[in-house]
């Protein structure tokens, strides 16, 4: 799997022409939506099977800063998975494969109700694929 690019945008930068820390996790946002829509799952194909995958938490650690058109390599890996609960990992390197950001975040899956939703009963393919990226650290 690619991993996802981001270009950092103008709008994006602070005062003194740095990355403002909250955009990294939006890019963590953009890349677990690309992740998914790789894997052939992504956010529209699961709501419309009615599941939902709400966060329960986000984590940033920052190395790095980037600046205004720096483009952002972000990978994605399912660090795990429990059946309605999954931790994802994220690295972010600068195109010269400088690492500026590592983060993960952690979501559960909730039926159209917003009731906890066990995948291996509602979406038995998608728990499987979930299950296997799991067990083999997967990255995008």
């Amino acid at each position: 799997m690619r991993p996802y690019l981001h270009r950092v945008q103008y709008y994006e930068t602070d005062r003194m022409g740095i990355t403002h820390h909250s955009n990294y996790i939006r890019w963590m946002e953009e890349a677990r939506v690309d992740f998914l829509e790789q894997l052939g799952w992504g956010y529209d194909r699961l709501e419309s099977l009615g599941v939902a995958s709400p966060v329960l938490g986000v984590e940033c650690s920052y190395k790095r800063s980037t600046t205004f058109h720096d483009v952002v390599e972000v990978t994605v890996r399912l660090q795990s998975y429990h059946g309605a609960r999954m931790t994802i990992f994220y690295e972010m390197r600068a195109a010269a494969g400088e690492l500026v950001c590592t983060g993960s975040s952690q979501h559960c899956f909730v039926d159209s109700a917003g009731r906890p939703a066990r995948l291996r009963r509602s979406l038995p393919e998608f728990d499987a694929l979930l299950c296997s990226l799991a067990a083999e650290g997967q990255s995008a």
